[in-house]
């Protein structure tokens, strides 16, 4: 009967393996919003690491997050880490580029509760008379670990609420 029991979790083991081994090398999750206020108002929010707390969609998820600013108050050379409980997980960011008003480009390394190197980019576009399209995108190499969450899931599912919820609660903060 063990022995019964061993083979079918091996082969679904390698069942889900191999699965994950047909899965991308990369993934991309985008999300658009468009925000009753300038460019450059949008900007000053993404911009400053500062000003996350009032509408990235995780500060909320861990109120006793631990969080380290250092480089830069703004903008290029700016850096955020971040530490917290098992939704928010561990991590830092880094402002690579800022084009003031239309693009931030973030280098962002997860620690916990998986490893992970991605690119985060928000590009800030006019639209219309006082008002800014924003897109937020995250891409970045899937690992094996990543290729196996995806055989149940896809990225998208996973964070892309996350990002509708980030781009309403900077939309409210925007728009005041």
């Amino acid at each position: 009967m063990w022995k019964i029991i061993a083979i079918v979790v091996v082969v679904l083991i390698l069942a889900v393996l191999g699965l994950a081994m047909t899965k991308p090398d990369s993934f991309r999750v985008q999300r658009s919003a468009t925000i009753q206020a300038p460019p450059e108002k949008v900007f000053a929010q993404i911009n400053d690491f500062h000003n996350w707390a009032a509408w990235s969609p995780w500060e909320k998820l861990d109120p006793a997050m631990k969080k380290t600013f250092s480089g830069a108050p703004t903008g290029k050379g700016a850096a955020y880490a971040w530490e917290g409980n098992s939704k928010v997980g561990a991590g830092s960011m880094e402002i690579l580029d800022a084009s003031s008003p239309a693009k931030v480009l973030i280098k962002l390394d997860f620690l916990k509760p998986f490893e992970g190197h991605n690119t985060a980019e928000f590009s800030i576009a006019p639209a219309g008379t006082g008002a800014s399209t924003v897109t937020w995108v995250m891409y970045g190499p899937s690992t094996l670990m990543t290729k196996v969450m995806m055989v149940f899931t896809s990225m998208d599912a996973m964070i892309g609420k996350d990002f509708e919820t980030g781009l309403a609660n900077l939309k409210s903060v925007s728009e005041k």
